[in-house]
């Protein structure tokens, strides 16, 4: 294995020290994963110069000049603070003709936008919730093909921002009054789903045209109270104080294999071709009491912290967490670009 020089992008204030000792606990939830990420790569031998990006390009082309690096490892989430302004940084490294790891521009694009993305995973008959958009600052009407319980969200946002329990509303005095507070919290359209009964099941993949499915994993909601509904709420995945009071936990789906196994592979497959992912991604399904298997969205570049579910259901398939990061530095250094075929 040859040693790389690896640029790793960061959010501003996320660039992780080179040790976690003496950090209290408290402190590492903001940039675990950028500290997994790099001090793994430097296990591996590679040379890593993590770099904090928050509104400017210019650090990032004196980064390629002065490092120079083999490949570019994509950690950054938005630009400006703009969750869909990833795919410009990744357009960016493009037109610099810098290789990078994770998802190709394109799918960035595709797989962000919800709404555009149900359209297309419609289009190619992949069963996906019931939906409409209600854009912002226009007057709601609920279409007639949307039956309660609904699901309302923020058509761009992502990690569970603004999901609660009253995300799900069974009226459309509710309906109206989620779909404005979507509208006032992201200033931006509200996507309004019909809700699933069912399990919540995450799905990793990995590779370019070779494609390979991690094994089924599961949200698993403990002892919640039976009147709630069982959807992952900020609460429900980012606090750690709600996880262990009811017992929410995430494994490994292990009556999912068999026949219904390769069918979630299948449509996983399907989907990340569909939106013309790359690098590795994570599907978020729902399957339902009566067996269906319906798509939510699919995540491009999904959390690579040691633990979390992605590396775990790796792990699972065999794939432990540092061949994990240097099989992701080989699929983008085996990525064909536009560049790359002139």
């Amino acid at each position: 294995m040859s040693k790389l020089r690896v640029l790793v992008l960061v959010r501003t204030g996320h660039v992780p020290p080179l040790t976690l000792e003496g950090i209290p606990e408290k402190e590492l939830d903001a940039w675990k994963a950028e500290f997994d990420v790099c001090d793994t790569l430097r296990l591996l031998g590679h040379e890593v110069l993590p770099l904090g990006v928050y509104d400017d390009l210019a650090p990032i082309r004196n980064a390629l000049t002065e490092f120079k690096p083999h490949i570019t490892f994509m950690l950054l989430e938005e630009f400006h603070g703009v969750v869909t302004y990833d795919f410009a940084v990744i357009s960016y490294l493009e037109l610099m003709q810098q290789p990078y790891t994770g998802c190709n521009p394109r799918g960035l694009l595709l797989s962000k936008d919800k709404a555009l993305s149900k359209k297309i995973l419609t289009y190619h008959r992949i069963q996906t919730p019931r939906f409409t958009v209600f854009p912002f600052g226009r007057t709601i009407h609920r279409p007639k093909k949307l039956e309660f319980p609904l699901f309302v969200k923020s058509v761009s946002e992502d990690a569970s921002f603004g999901i609660s329990q009253a995300s799900i509303v069974q009226n459309d005095e509710q309906l109206y009054e989620r779909v404005a507070f979507v509208h006032e919290h992201t200033r931006d359209d509200a996507m309004v789903e019909q809700y699933i009964e069912g399990r919540e099941i995450y799905v990793g993949v990995i590779g370019n045209q070779r494609l390979q499915t991690f094994p089924p994993w599961e949200m698993d909601f403990g002892q919640m109270p039976a009147e709630t509904a069982r959807i992952a709420t900020s609460q429900v995945k980012w606090n750690r104080k709600y996880q262990e009071k009811h017992g929410i936990t995430t494994h490994k789906a292990s009556d999912l294999e068999g026949e219904m196994g390769e069918k979630i592979q299948k449509i996983c497959k399907r989907v990340y071709r569909a939106l013309n992912m790359s690098g590795y991604a994570r599907m978020d399904l729902r399957l339902s009491h009566s067996g269906e298997i319906h798509v939510l969205e699919a995540n491009a570049n999904p959390n690579l912290e040691y633990g979390e579910d992605f590396a775990e259901s790796a792990e699972t398939a065999g794939i432990e967490y540092s061949m994990l990061m240097q099989r992701i530095l080989n699929l983008g250094l085996r990525y064909k670009a536009a560049w790359m075929l002139g």
